[in-house]
């Protein structure tokens, strides 16, 4: 396996924050988001890390970033490192594969996630109420079941902690009514134009999340898109609705550690090596199927 990089450390260049699996560097006009190869399960960064976890998700970003272009704006400049300010170059190695030169857009306050399929939090909050973020669903579906439309179920985001499910009034309280109903057009375009294209790759995304800035008084698209963090990718020749699917993503690592005596908050346990390359394995696989 390669070095694990959990940490990035770049003197001279101002470090702005780290996030559950991105370390944030302020270079003035743009910033330095990097991929690191941390591993967050049940909202709690794990001690240890999944190797070339960073270059997988970065590469999928790219990928969807580039697809999706015609739809909305993204805040992608580059990612060759030699493409990035002098400052950098040093530190290439941390930097090479898990690196995104971005624009400085003004990250807004909530988490736009679309569910196509019932699955997760959703299925639990329909199972309770019939419904999901206040969107009335058809008494009788089954876990896993296809929506006959996605929905747009928006959360608040936290760096720390869980993220709270909210309304779409919720949402207006939030952004406001013109840039709440933005949010929810762009994501359902965005999710459908990517099931569409997954579908053909024997790829089901039962739901996603994105997460939007503003730059320029423009919205743009920001942070990761349609990455196995961010999304839940079922495979099409698998699928069946009544249970709970297989995932390609770190649903290896979530499986394991409920076999623990862990009461789900800060420190983690270690994971075993065995977890490790299965959830490696999981994370390649996916890989290879959407950029294919």
């Amino acid at each position: 396996m390669e070095k694990m990089i959990l940490k990035t450390a770049m003197p001279g260049i101002q470090f702005l924050r780290r996030g559950k699996v991105r370390d944030i560097y302020d270079l003035g006009e743009n910033l330095l988001m990097i991929a690191s190869d941390r591993i967050s399960a049940f909202d709690v960064v794990l001690p240890g890390g999944i190797p070339g976890k960073g270059k997988l998700l970065t590469k999928i970003s790219v990928f969807w970033f580039r697809q999706m272009g015609e739809i909305i704006k993204n805040h992608l400049i580059a990612t060759d490192v030699g493409d990035y300010p002098a400052e950098c170059h040093p530190f290439r190695e941390q930097l090479e594969g898990r690196s995104m030169l971005v624009k400085k857009a003004a990250q807004l306050p909530v988490e736009c996630i679309v569910r196509g399929y019932l699955s997760g939090s959703g299925w639990k909050e329909y199972q309770r109420y019939g419904s999901i973020c206040d969107i009335k669903l058809p008494e009788g579906l089954k876990e896993s079941a296809r929506l006959d439309s996605p929905i747009f179920t928006p959360s608040t985001k936290a760096e720390q902690g869980h993220d709270v499910n909210i309304s779409f009034v919720d949402t207006v309280k939030i952004v406001g009514e013109e840039m709440a109903e933005k949010l929810r057009d762009v994501s359902l375009k965005i999710y459908s134009r990517a099931r569409e294209m997954a579908e053909k790759k024997g790829i089901i995304i039962a739901d996603t999340k994105f997460e939007f800035g503003i730059y320029n008084d423009e919205l743009i698209l920001i942070d990761e898109i349609l990455t196995p963090d961010s999304s839940r990718f079922w495979s099409v020749a698998t699928y069946e609705a009544g249970k709970t699917q297989d995932s390609y993503d770190k649903q290896i690592i979530r499986d394991y550690l409920l076999t623990l005596d862990w009461d789900q908050t800060y420190p983690g346990p270690e994971l075993p090596e065995h977890v490790v390359e299965k959830a490696l394995e999981r994370y390649r696989e996916i890989c290879d199927i959407i950029v294919s």
